[in-house]
């Protein structure tokens, strides 16, 4: 009988194929309580799982085939990482020893106190991490059971994984031709599985719940990638059109490649730069791959989540943020500071326990407002940034700002952290650009206080459309409001990007607005010069701008932001797009 599922789309493009399901490990485990003479031997039979994983990993990462994309690699390291972490090994430990649990009663017991520091995550890309930690739980415990890790032996020629989740070292064995595309219970835009989806190009689908429970081995099943749509069993009439798309898309892909290195301009010549978002240093090559002419925005979150016990030492960061500017060979790299708050875990481990209980994080101690509160941590960022601007074009981007003196601080701490690195003899570029993301409503509508003291702008769209909306993005019993094309967030939008030009002042925009093929006309017709996506997103935008006319879409674009109702609103959306 064919039913449809639907989740989250996170990239692109149809898979068809037989259904191949991974059971997760059974997390219900073993409770029981151990002898006193037993404790050491549990601890022993513990380390023995650890270091199967971690020579599994190991093994995993020394494998990688040269064309493995780079999130690959890293994040077998972040699974490397979260098993020697204190925290996990430890906290499990000393559950052995105090409580007498058995070793995969405590190691569930930890798991569960560490998920729990992560639910009321603001951010959604920390908030994914939470499956790292899952993962690498569910490795040791296969360990512990004598399991082996998901295969592929016995699987169709065309396959598509289902799983409750997957761990991207686990990916590592799907990669190939048999592997067509996977659809995940758990998942989100930013979780580990759906960048590798990204980088592979693997059409994919995750959040799609129950999925593993209602599709079986062995389904004929079609992953819509665009839409977050999967079709179990299709009737052969949906089966067929399908087909005849997924061969479109592939005769469309390889036009696209030919889009890679011409100029980025419209009809009418106006040139038009297109940056790539990236969260890794290695992304960068990526960025490049995909013809990107700079990064606009490096995400520096993920170089902090590694570290559960401290936060990253500054020439660490400063070899990672290298390691992106001279991958770019001269092309230029944004890197915004740390947009994480008090809230978040590796924070709760550095500042005590009063940040952790927020009652609302997302309005509460974060991005700037918590870098500000850590001047030692905001400096020592500070200074590893000025370092890699000595090795290739960098700006820096500065999240969440409000208010002028916010603004002030923020330039006082940066001058303070150039003249500590003059006093150190070390070198960096003396006339760096700051620039600060538009993402808080009130920052678009006091935008003078930003025009007269930075130097460039980037509209995040993510969180601007979140905090004018009131919309948790995370929130499904909401997600149906969050609209991009809310008139009040138009408004906010085209109001910053006149500004800043009748200013001089260059702004982009990075949030996902920016990737979205849909929205490219709108953007143009607003006044944006400067998109910046995932770079798989690149060459779909680049091809909507080639086939732009400036000229033409004044009038409709007018029409518009000056329309409140629904129906007016969709119907000069429809003139936009016929533009």
């Amino acid at each position: 009988m064919p039913f449809t599922l639907h989740g989250i789309p996170v990239s692109r493009g149809i898979a068809i194929g037989r259904a191949y399901l991974i059971a997760p490990a059974a997390l219900d485990v073993d409770h029981y309580l151990i002898e006193h003479a037993q404790i050491e031997d549990e601890i022993v039979r513990f380390r023995a799982a650890l270091q199967a994983v971690e020579h599994e990993l190991d093994t995993l990462r020394a494998d990688l085939a040269a064309d493995a994309p780079s999130e690959m690699g890293a994040f077998i390291g972040v699974h490397l990482m979260i098993l020697n972490d204190v925290m996990l090994v430890q906290e499990t430990i000393d559950l052995i020893r105090t409580r007498r649990f058995n070793v995969e009663w405590a190691l569930t017991e930890q798991l569960e106190r560490l998920s729990r520091h992560f639910d009321d995550v603001e951010d959604e890309y920390l908030r994914e991490r939470k499956a790292d930690i899952e993962q690498v739980v569910e490795r040791v415990l296969k360990s512990l059971a004598g399991a082996m890790p998901p295969s592929l032996h016995g699987g169709c020629d065309e396959m598509i994984v289902v799983a409750h989740d997957i761990a991207p070292a686990d990916m590592l064995q799907f990669k190939g031709q048999t592997f067509q595309g996977f659809v995940t219970d758990l998942g989100g835009r930013t979780s580990h599985t759906a960048i590798v989806a990204r980088s592979l190009g693997i059409p994919a689908a995750v959040g799609v719940q129950q999925a593993s429970a209602l599709i079986r081995q062995d389904d004929l099943i079609i992953v819509d990638g665009d839409h977050g749509i999967v079709i179990v069993d299709p009737a052969p009439i949906v089966l067929e059109e399908y087909t005849y798309r997924q061969s479109e898309m592939a005769l469309e892909r390889r036009k696209l490649q030919r889009l890679k290195f011409s100029p980025t301009q419209t009809l009418c010549g106006a040139k038009i730069q297109l940056y790539a978002n990236i969260e890794l240093p290695d992304d960068a090559q990526a960025a490049l791959d995909s013809g990107a002419t700079g990064v606009g925005l490096f995400r520096t979150e993920f170089l902090f989540m590694n570290h559960k016990n401290h936060l990253p030492e500054e020439d660490e960061q400063f070899a990672a943020y290298r390691r992106a500017v001279e991958l770019m060979n001269g092309l230029p790299v944004t890197i915004r500071t740390i947009d994480v708050g008090a809230d978040k875990p590796l924070d709760a481990m550095n500042s005590g326990d009063g940040y952790e209980t927020a009652a609302n994080p997302a309005l509460g101690l974060r991005a700037i407002r918590w870098s500000l509160s850590e001047p030692q941590m905001f400096l020592t960022q500070l200074r590893a940034i000025l370092r890699a601007s000595a090795f290739g074009s960098v700006k820096i981007l500065i999240p969440m700002l409000a208010h002028a003196q916010q603004i002030d601080q923020t330039l006082d701490l940066i001058r303070e952290a150039r003249r500590q690195l003059d006093d150190a003899g070390l070198a960096y570029d003396p006339n760096i650009q700051v620039g600060a993301m538009i993402e808080i409503p009130a920052a678009a509508l006091a935008l003078p206080m930003f025009l007269r003291r930075l130097d460039f702008l980037s509209i995040g769209t993510n969180d601007l459309i979140q905090y004018a909306l009131a919309i948790d993005r995370a929130d499904n019993a909401v997600a149906d409001l969050y609209d991009p094309l809310h008139p009040a967030v138009l408004q906010l939008i085209a109001h910053t990007l006149r500004e800043a030009k009748r200013a001089g002042v260059p702004v982009s925009v990075c949030g996902e607005m920016a990737g979205d093929p849909s929205f490219t006309r709108l953007l143009l017709g607003m006044g944006l010069t400067e998109f910046s996506m995932h770079p798989s997103q690149l060459l779909v935008v680049k091809q909507e701008i080639l086939r732009s006319q400036l000229k033409t879409l004044e009038k409709p674009v007018a029409e518009v932001l000056a329309a409140y109702e629904p129906e007016e609103l969709q119907a000069a959306l429809q003139r936009v797009a016929q533009a």
